[in-house]
């Protein structure tokens, strides 16, 4: 008959043996709350990473709607002679000012609308 020994198949010690309850709490611990950070800290900083571009990108994209309203004003006041002066003078506001609220409307629609189930 085979002796029987208290060590692995293959030949290393069992994980819990020499270790005492404190070591294999310790272990625990640090298992534990390297797991708690992948699962969570993590994937936070990558949805941080997400959300600053997507600012960023808001940011630039107001800037430059905003500027080609301006120019679009500009080009209403320069470029179309005689039709806009005297008592006319205040309608390449209101043609920018509705051309820009348009686009306020538009932007939010999209926003606004539900995908998925339920829609």
């Amino acid at each position: 008959m085979a002796a029987r020994s208290d060590a692995d198949p293959a030949g290393g010690s069992s994980p819990s043996q020499g270790k005492t309850i404190p070591e294999i709490g310790t272990e625990l611990w640090e298992l534990a709350s390297a797991y708690a950070k992948q699962e969570t800290i993590d994937p936070l900083k990558g949805l941080g990473r997400f959300l600053g571009y997507g600012v960023f990108g808001s940011v630039l994209l107001g800037i430059g709607v905003c500027l080609l309203l301006l120019s679009g004003l500009r080009a209403l006041q320069t470029e179309t002679s005689t039709t806009f002066t005297g008592n006319w003078s205040w309608a390449p506001y209101l043609i920018v000012a509705v051309v820009g609220s348009a686009l306020i409307a538009l932007a939010l629609l999209r926003v606004s609308r539900r995908k998925g189930p339920g829609a």
